[in-house]
């Protein structure tokens, strides 16, 4: 089959023939119909993540068709079309028992401890456990996005900091994963103000329903945020993973608000000084959160299904395997708004 490989950081990807994988037991081999093309890939290109051992395959959000079923497999046949998180849990160990999938300490991650879906073909271990039937009436580029983006800014307002309606939600980066958090916070029925520093991201967030947005370059943005909430937001998220803006989404809280870190800390920004006086005297609560567990899939299907959200503004341009190098290479700078999904596997 073709892939794309990860041979040296910060080069261009090989694109090559390699083996068709085989379904390991309680796994599933998947042909790929889309994968997005994620921020977390080009931590895996730039060198940043530890997890990734050259050479590798990269691709963590996709969805795809069922070709090969390994020993052991209850849930799924050859021809079903599925979607898999990004995180592989094992299903079996207490953190998995207990609903917490993202947490398991056997868990496999295509695209970082294995190789991933920028290829035909990809396999799936654990997939009882796991895969999620793909929707007919879904398009796979939008479902791509169910993979990782979308899922996880699902889980950081729902399962970490349990959004309300009414609430004013202030999303920091208006990347994939920040649209994302804004057209399901909107959905859930928050307010919501996109803080970014590049206009066409913001006038991107606009046009896609923010009640607001602010341009962190420009000086007294944080408390352009706070005046817009009437005295901060009550949910921040960083969609980013850098210093700066984990530290403005801490003092754009009110009192008693809640921060979720979405943006993966990677590099020089695995450590990083926080405004401990505000989390302390405003009583705030900083959640971390990672992926989604398979199990909040029906919730968040049903939301898109019963059309209370529309992801298709997500998806700004499907790309060929060939050309996701070069989208690899723009996160070095500030990215085009919206995501890009590889369709194409073949040039």
């Amino acid at each position: 089959m073709r892939a794309a490989r990860l041979i040296t950081y910060r080069q261009p990807l090989e694109l090559t023939s390699v083996a068709d994988p085989t379904p390991e037991p309680g796994g599933v081999v998947v042909r790929v119909l889309a994968c997005g093309v994620c921020r977390s890939d080009w931590h895996a290109w730039s060198g940043s993540d530890p997890d990734v051992i050259l050479p590798m395959t990269p691709g963590h959000e996709y969805c795809g068709e069922v070709v090969a079923v390994g020993a052991g497999v209850t849930c799924w046949s050859v021809g079903d079309r599925v979607i898999a998180p990004f995180i592989l849990a094992c299903g079996t160990c207490g953190d998995c028992a207990a609903g917490h999938q993202t947490t398991c300490s056997t868990q496999v991650v295509p695209g970082f401890t294995c190789d991933g879906a920028f290829a035909e073909m990809i396999a799936v271990a654990h997939a009882d456990a796991n895969l999620t039937a793909l929707p007919e009436s879904m398009k796979p580029e939008i479902a791509a996005a169910l993979g990782c983006r979308v899922t996880t800014a699902w889980q950081a307002l729902v399962g970490r900091a349990k959004l309300q309606p009414g609430e004013w939600l202030a999303v920091f980066g208006g990347g994939g994963v920040g649209i994302s958090a804004l057209l399901l916070g909107r959905a859930l029925g928050a307010r919501v103000v996109v803080v970014d520093i590049v206009p066409e991201k913001l006038a991107f967030a606009k046009a896609l329903g923010a009640d607001a947005v602010v341009n962190a370059s420009e000086e007294g943005s944080i408390d352009a945020v706070r005046e817009i909430t009437g005295g901060g937001a009550h949910v921040s998220v960083e969609a980013l993973g850098i210093e700066a803006t984990t530290v403005s989404a801490v003092r754009a809280l009110r009192k008693l608000g809640r921060m979720v870190q979405i943006g993966m800390p990677a590099g020089e920004h695995t450590q990083m000084t926080l405004p401990m006086d505000a989390v302390y005297s405003g009583q705030l609560s900083l959640y971390g959160t990672r992926g989604m567990p398979s199990w909040r899939y029906p919730s968040l299907l049903n939301l898109i299904e019963g059309g209370h959200v529309d992801l298709s503004p997500l998806v700004t341009r499907t790309i060929s395997l060939s050309q996701a190098s070069d989208e690899l290479a723009a996160f070095d700078r500030p990215a085009p708004p919206g995501v890009a999904v590889i369709t194409d596997f073949l040039s």
